[in-house]
């Protein structure tokens, strides 16, 4: 029997694949080097771009809760936790990354009008980030604002986007007291919850409370840094 022509042309048509030369392993490791090398390299060059920026907004962002906590004082300095005490002046070779702080304001004559004191806690869906403004003197909170939740939209979320819960805690006397709505008593420490969101409520009155148990002696006994 005679060979069909046409598998006899197919057959001369197709690639010789046992005939390819094998890529050495050597070359498929340079290239896959190659290739993570250019990657990483991308990764520096977006990070170096995008940190200073990223670190920017959060300054402006912080600037301007510290503004809104402590009623706009004329200015403010960051006051770092050295050795027990409270300080405007970095110890030399310490990273003020290292360093608990809080923030004191001043008004226009020079005189200290509250501190700015960050805390976070976990709340119902997340930690609840906050910067709230105190005033030793009186033992008062001067203003509340929430910085970062995951809390529940609608609910939760109402620790941010309510502006009369927020209000709540403007002039509220330290320990802070979380009532119910329709079980407030009129006393001066009490703060009425979010009906639906007690959990996330009470975790912000629950920061301030143990930021202030924190920091408390401490704030009470500073009286302020000369102006430089």
């Amino acid at each position: 029997m005679s060979e069909d022509p046409d598998i006899r042309n197919s057959a001369k048509a197709a690639p010789d694949v046992l005939g390819q030369p094998e890529v050495p392993s050597s070359r498929l490791i340079a290239t896959l080097g190659m290739a993570g090398a250019l990657a990483g390299l991308l990764l520096v060059f977006v990070f170096q771009w995008a940190q200073p920026r990223i670190l920017a907004y959060q300054a402006e962002v912080l600037r301007q809760a510290i503004q809104e906590v402590l009623a706009g004082p004329a200015r403010y300095e960051t006051l770092f936790l050295v050795n027990g005490s409270l300080t405007n002046q970095l110890p030399p070779g310490v990273d003020s990354l290292d360093l608990e702080r809080v923030y004191l304001g001043y008004d226009d004559s020079g005189e200290p009008v509250g501190f700015a004191i960050a805390g976070a806690e976990p709340g119902f869906q997340d930690i609840i980030r906050l910067l709230f403004g105190y005033d030793p003197d009186t033992g008062r909170i001067l203003g509340m604002k929430v910085l970062e939740n995951k809390e529940t939209p609608g609910l939760g979320d109402k620790i941010e986007k309510d502006s009369v819960f927020v209000g709540r805690f403007e002039g509220v006397l330290v320990p802070l007291l979380g009532v119910k709505s329709g079980r407030v008593t009129g006393n001066e420490h009490e703060v009425v919850m979010i009906t639906g969101a007690t959990i996330s409520s009470r975790t912000v009155i629950e920061i301030i409370n143990n930021q202030i148990e924190h920091w408390g002696s401490l704030l009470n006994g500073f009286a302020g840094e000369p102006a430089q």
